[in-house]
């Protein structure tokens, strides 16, 4: 079996609010997500499908905030931003 190797910080924790650059590669980095014609990138059914996930991923995460992207033809870039909101923030006591 495949014995990946970790690519995170140990002991960070990545669920801490702020600003993750993230890639990710297709596998082999075969072309999957569409060409580059005349500069620019042309997506095809599977790019067009990572670009509506990219999107709905704040519709699956309360805390999740979209900055830039770019598709490229096998892989992609993006920077997503952590917002754990604490609802009692700003709240003053109670007081009877």
């Amino acid at each position: 079996m495949f014995n990946r190797k970790r690519n995170r910080l140990k002991d960070f924790d990545y669920s801490n609010d702020g600003y993750y650059f993230v890639t990710i590669c297709t596998q082999n980095r075969e072309e999957f997500f569409g060409k580059i014609k005349n500069g620019k990138m042309i997506l095809n059914e599977y790019g067009a499908i990572v670009e509506k996930c990219w999107f709905d991923l704040p519709n699956h995460y309360k805390n999740c905030l979209l900055d830039e992207f770019i598709i490229m033809p096998n892989h992609i870039h993006g920077i997503v931003i952590i917002e754990n909101y604490n609802v009692w923030n700003g709240l003053k006591p109670f007081q009877m």
